[in-house]
């Protein structure tokens, strides 16, 4: 009742977005520090408990402790946290009131639509709906061609096939990164029947349901709105140079690809340039990589997949507008351009804004862990990116850091995940609106 009454006296939604995600993670965190989380049944650290939950919570994929330290519970618990975190605990209790009263206020559209991001709030209740069964049906399926892949090919139990299926599935289109392995996906860097399909969920997912249900409505690509068309045509642009970039710069590294034969270099090089931008699964040892191919990976992880999605990052259309803004400059244009639509003035200077921040807060996060730790500024640049884009990929210096550094690593999870907007409104003390302008002046730029 105290809690409901908090959650209640929060006017913006933005703080309510927030105060249910801290919510989430200290539940979680409660539950993994029960001891039989764990599979010794030893009290775990809460600095551990706590780092898993928000890491389970924000889709992440980061941890500070092997995943083959919990117990049959304790990864029932990251799955359930994963579940919550990716389909946005906001848009479950929409899902869960509309199924109850099969109707839905106007305040639980506001807080559903500040967490999915959706653009009409008159549409909300059908997009809730359509949110659900594209859900659940990516990861029933994906967790389908697992099973019968792990079950009769790869002589794994059918319990653990089956388990094992609708863990990475759910896991994949969440884009949360976690594994059941120790090794994440390492033993099926050749498998195909592996690769693919957990490629094509935690792709499916990064598009955002915006887009997703934009596909059912309108198969026909001149029928997209302009959103759409930029996020796939951005999206398709990453999914060729980071795989492309992966392949050329680690086609030699003895650690990584130089070993595989052609084949299964393109097929690592595919897995490993596309899960940056929002997964957190690895098939190739990623601190075995050259500085080069882990700072491409760092700027794939910062920019992260479509808006609304299960991913963090700045967003594919955040850069996107960015790069349609700095063109026009260049070439002059009064007005910024994209598909024979022109963006609205400020829309540039929200991305910039977005953008910014956002390299505010990986740059701080990236010199403060290079100052309290003994990693390279390589290194922890790429933490503080894949905390931020709530990737999951490391080099393998997350369990070494000091606490003070995963505490931060904690916030910046959190931060990530909602948005660096959202975070800095959620923490606002007011909104301020001035009744007057200054005179204008331009200052010399450049």
């Amino acid at each position: 009742m105290v809690i409901r009454r908090a959650l209640t006296a929060i006017r913006n939604p933005a703080q309510l977005v927030l105060a249910a995600f801290v919510a989430l993670i200290l539940t979680g965190t409660a539950l993994l520090s029960l001891p039989f989380a764990y599979d010794d049944g030893s009290a775990p650290d809460f600095i551990d408990s706590l780092f898993w939950a928000t890491s389970a919570s924000t889709v992440t994929g980061l941890g500070t402790i092997d995943v083959s330290s919990f117990s049959l519970f304790g990864e029932l618990v990251l799955l359930g946290l994963i579940q919550l975190g990716g389909f946005g605990i906001m848009t479950i209790g929409s899902v869960f009131a509309l199924v109850a009263s099969r109707r839905i206020g106007l305040r639980q559209r506001m807080l559903a639509q500040a967490e999915i991001g959706a653009v009409d709030i008159g549409e909300l209740r059908a997009l809730i709906g359509a949110i659900a069964k594209i859900t659940i049906g990516v990861e029933l399926s994906i967790a389908a061609i697992l099973f019968v892949h792990l079950a009769f090919e790869d002589d794994t139990s059918i319990g653990r096939a089956a388990y094992s299926g609708l863990f990475h599935g759910v896991s994949a289109f969440n884009n949360a990164g976690i594994s059941l392995y120790s090794d994440s996906l390492t033993q099926f860097a050749s498998d195909p029947f592996v690769v693919f399909p957990i490629t094509a969920a935690f792709i499916i997912g990064g598009f955002g349901f915006p887009v997703l249900v934009e596909f059912g409505r309108r198969v026909k690509p001149r029928r997209w709105s302009l959103h759409t068309r930029i996020t796939v045509a951005a999206t398709a642009v990453l999914l060729f140079a980071g795989p492309f970039l992966v392949l050329v710069l680690e086609w030699t590294n003895e650690g990584t690809l130089g070993p595989m034969s052609v084949w299964d270099k393109l097929q690592a090089a595919w897995f490993q340039g596309v899960t940056p931008r929002t997964a957190g699964f690895n098939t190739i040892d990623i601190g075995a990589m050259h500085d080069e191919t882990l700072n491409i990976m760092t700027g794939l992880m910062f920019i992260g997949a479509g808006p609304a999605s299960t991913s963090g990052g700045i967003k594919v259309t955040t850069f996107a507008v960015i790069g349609y803004a700095m063109w026009s400059e260049v070439r002059g244009d009064s007005d910024i351009t994209v598909f024979r639509r022109r963006l609205p003035v400020g829309i540039s200077r929200q991305a910039m804004t977005i953008a910014l921040l956002s390299l505010t807060i990986v740059f701080t996060t990236a010199v403060i862990l290079d100052t309290i730790s003994p990693f390279t500024f390589t290194q922890t640049s790429f933490e503080a990116a894949s905390a931020f884009g709530t990737v999951g990929l490391s080099t393998g210096i997350t369990n070494s850091l000091p606490v003070f550094g995963q505490v931060l690593l904690v916030i910046v999870m959190l931060a990530g995940r909602i948005g660096p907007t959202t975070f800095v409104m959620a923490l606002a003390l007011r909104n301020r609106q001035r009744a007057y302008r200054y005179p204008e002046e331009r200052p010399i730029i450049g």
